[in-house]
Formats: C-alpha cells, structure tokens, sequence
C-alpha cells in the first residue's frame, strides 16, 4: 500500500469522513492516477483513510492508505504533486511515499485545542487586567484537573453511551495560551492514545464540562498535529 500525507481545514472541515473519500477517489481520477478496485459484485477502489476525523476538526497529519491499479505508470513520489491542483478547498496534500510503518504501529496523536471565552475581543489594554487574571485562574484550575490520576467521562459510540477513564490515556499535556490567539484564550497541547484504545481530544472538553464547569469554552477549535509511534517517533 502507498500513503499520501494531507492537510484538512478550512471549509473542508465540515465534510463527513464518508464525503471526504468521495473527494478523494474524484481527485485521485482528475489527477489521471488509477487506483486498484476490490474484486466482487461491487467493486470500489483500494482507499482508506487511517485515522477518520470528527467533523469539524482540523489536521495536519492525515493519512490516506492507496493501491495504484495495475498498470499505472505514475510514480508514487509524484503523486501528491499531481493531486494538489484538483483537490477540493481545504484539502492539500504533502507527500506520497511507500513502504510506511505498519498500521499497528500508530499508537499517539499530538492535538491542539483552542478554547476561547465571552471577551475574548477585548484588547490587551489597562481595562483588560481582570480578563488576564480569569484567563491565568483557567489556566491553573485546567493543570490541577489533567493532573488527576482519574478522570471518567462519559464516551457515546455506537454501541451507546459508555463510561470511560480517560486520564491513562493522557500521555502529557500542556496549558497555557498562544501567541497568536485573543487575550482570553486558552490553549491545550495534548498527546494522546490513537488507537486501541483511542481518545478523541475533544473529550477533554467533555472532562472540563463535567469537572469544571465553569471554565467551559464558549468555543473550541481543535487541530491534529502530528501522529507517533509507542517510541514517540514520527508515524509515516
């Protein structure tokens, strides 16, 4: 199996796993690339996507796992260069390679969450001091609360509503703010299990709204940076 390396964000975000396929088997057949296809009564092209993403959350590491169809004579190396230019907004691919890590391998995300409160245009100016002082209590109060040896929240999946400890899960996190983000923001760098089991970053929100309610954003930009292997090397 080949692998292409892509960015999702921007308006793509809001695109289903299942509409994100769709985009890239289109892309993959504009660029000229043919992939291989299953056998069977149905056939469908040899394409997965690692790691599927929650709507409405951004990356900058995501992995798409394809077979070229016989006879294909495009370079795998090339093709991420074919791509970009028919890939839909939001969509950008990196690199395509060969010969990855083993699938199995993959075992932390590094995620970045943005959380931003009501005042949050409110300028850096003498007047701001009491939202810089509720900023720095967030702050201490959200260190206190992933440094808990426990923290149960409730996870919905298929099967229904099911009680999780997501703290051994928690490799590290940092919190602090961001340079580039309103005064009262607050950011959230954490690494977590990617898989077996697996921690949706966006449960530790969950944890906040149950823990700490009063220090529930307003809103929530969530990011994936980059993927790791158990020895913390980069997963390609």
């Amino acid at each position: 199996m080949s692998r292409l390396l892509f960015i999702k964000e921007g308006v793509a975000v809001w695109s289903s796993h299942l509409d994100l396929m769709r985009a890239l088997m289109r892309s993959f057949r504009r660029a000229g690339i043919d992939l291989k296809h299953s056998q069977g009564f149905t056939p469908h092209p040899e394409l997965s996507i690692l790691m599927p993403l929650s709507v409405g959350v951004e990356s900058q590491c995501e992995i798409a796992e394809f077979s070229l169809a016989e006879g294909c004579d495009v370079p795998v190396g090339e093709i991420a260069v074919r791509m970009a230019p028919v890939l839909p907004a939001g969509i950008r691919a990196l690199e395509s390679y060969e010969d990855g890590q083993k699938t199995g391998k993959l075992a932390w995300l590094r995620a970045r969450l943005e959380l931003t409160y009501d005042g949050s245009g409110v300028g850096e100016t003498d007047s701001s001091a009491p939202l810089r002082s509720a900023q720095n209590d967030r702050i201490e109060a959200l260190r206190t609360l992933f440094a808990r040896p426990s923290l149960t929240v409730q996870k919905h999946s298929k099967k229904g509503d099911v009680e999780m400890d997501i703290a051994p899960m928690i490799r590290e996190i940092q919190v602090g703010t961001g340079t580039a983000c309103p005064p009262s923001a607050v950011v959230l760098e954490a690494v977590v299990a990617a898989q077996n089991p697996t921690l949706n970053p966006l449960l530790l929100v969950t944890a906040m709204e149950k823990y700490l309610p009063e220090c529930k954003p307003d809103h929530v930009v969530c990011r994936r940076l980059e993927i790791y292997d158990a020895e913390m090397n980069v997963f390609r």
